[in-house]
């Protein structure tokens, strides 16, 4: 599991799986967002712009992010 810290209160999806290096681009992050292949708490979440706060996990393709202050 890999633990992203936050600099702020909040990071959005797209940017988080782009952060970690799970996707390359932002088109990409996009693109398995809306395709439903990303979990926010384990809830199939489409929404791009969703905001992440700490404690939360996103899962993709197998892997988890684990959202930190």
């Amino acid at each position: 599991m890999e633990t992203l810290k936050l600099r702020d209160d909040f990071i959005k999806l797209g940017q988080a799986l782009k952060a970690v290096g799970y996707v390359d681009s932002g088109i990409e992050a996009k693109e398995v967002i809306i395709d439903g292949l990303v979990k926010v708490n384990g809830e199939v979440d489409t929404r791009r712009g969703r905001k992440l706060y700490d404690g939360d996990v996103v899962q993709y393709d197998g892997k988890e992010i684990k959202i930190q202050k």
